[in-house]
This record gives structure tokens, C-alpha cells and sequence, in this order.
């Protein structure tokens, strides 16, 4: 009974892990990477679509990505929605496509996004905490029910814990990793 709570608990910590995996590719390590941009809402005849959906992303070279839409009508509105976002990148329109230039980070704006990423690793790992809460309190209700013993209750608690220890050993090493990436030079 508890194994089963905790096994059908285990997609919400995927889902946290995957929605901070998804957290990090939006932050600039100096080098291209089409995730930056590609879902940027560009409006597209009226409504509000992804960047992906209406263009080609490229990176042809390690600091710039080139964005090719579908329909050259779009470039003004690519643009503009390039210059809006909070990425603070400086597109250039050519009239065929969009380039833009990834500025090399300094020294200060590395440290900066490596508290930023350290803040995005510790909500993951509340939420995280807080999945980990809501199975307990469910463990702890089967006991009042008398469905499980105090002894079930607690090995159960410890097996929640091994489970909550993977995800955030998974959540460290997906930040040291980035925290690599972003600090090299």
C-alpha cells in the first residue's frame, strides 16, 4: 500500500526535475543555444505563438543564433519579441533573417547566474519537499485508519526519504553540471 503511494508519487518529482531542466536552458552561458529564444511568444497574425512554430532556429557558430522564419512577414514581429523578452539580447534584421550575438559573459554576470541557478535548485528541491509532505501526511492518514501499523508507517517514511534523496542527488548534479558550463570560460 505505501510502496504504491510512493511509486504513483514519483512522476511529480519528475515533473519537478523536468520543469527545472527546462528552468535552465533559458539561462545564457555565453554560448548559442536555439533553447534560449525558441519560446519566445512572437504574435503571429494576431495571436501569440512560440518562436519554434514559426521559424527555423540555427546556431551556425558557438555565439550566434540565426533565426530563418517561415514567412518573411514575421521578421518585424520575431524582432520585436526578441527585444521585449528579458533575455536583453540585441537582434539584427537583414531582411531574410534574424541574427543575433551572444555577448561574451564577464566574470560578475557568471557569479550572477550561478546564484540565479542556485535559486532555481532550491525551489526545485521544495517542491520536491513538498511532494515529500503530502505523501507523509497520506502515510500518517492510512495509520489513523488503522490500514497500516506505526511500524509500517515508518518504513514507509524511510523509503519516502530514499526516494526524495535520489531526486535531489538527481536536482545537484543537473546544477553542478550547468554551474560547470556557465564558469567556464
Amino acid at each position: 500500500m505505501i510502496n504504491n503511494l510512493i511509486e504513483k508519487s514519483k512522476p511529480d518529482f519528475e515533473k519537478a526535475v523536468d520543469y527545472f531542466k527546462e528552468e535552465l536552458n533559458q539561462l545564457k552561458t555565453g554560448r548559442a543555444s536555439s533553447a534560449l529564444v525558441e519560446n519566445l511568444a512572437v504574435d503571429y497574425y494576431g495571436a501569440k505563438s512560440s518562436l519554434k512554430q514559426i521559424a527555423s532556429i540555427s546556431t551556425p557558430e558557438s555565439r550566434v543564433i540565426l533565426i530563418s522564419p517561415w514567412s518573411k512577414d514575421n521578421l518585424v514581429n520575431i524582432e520585436k519579441a526578441v527585444r521585449e523578452s528579458q533575455l536583453n539580447l540585441n537582434p539584427i534584421n537583414d531582411g531574410q533573417v534574424i541574427r543575433i550575438n551572444i555577448p561574451a559573459l564577464n566574470e560578475e554576470r557568471r557569479k550572477e547566474l550561478v546564484k540565479v541557478l542556485n535559486q532555481k535548485a532550491e525551489d526545485t528541491r521544495v517542491t520536491v519537499r513538498k511532494n515529500r509532505e503530502n505523501i507523509w501526511d497520506k502515510i500518517q492518514e492510512l495509520e489513523k485508519q488503522g490500514k497500516i501499523g506505526e511500524d509500517d508507517k515508518f518504513s514507509g517514511k524511510e523509503k519516502l526519504q530514499r526516494v526524495v534523496d535520489e531526486y535531489n542527488q538527481k536536482i545537484d548534479e543537473i546544477r553542478k553540471k550547468k554551474e560547470d558550463e556557465i564558469m567556464k570560460v
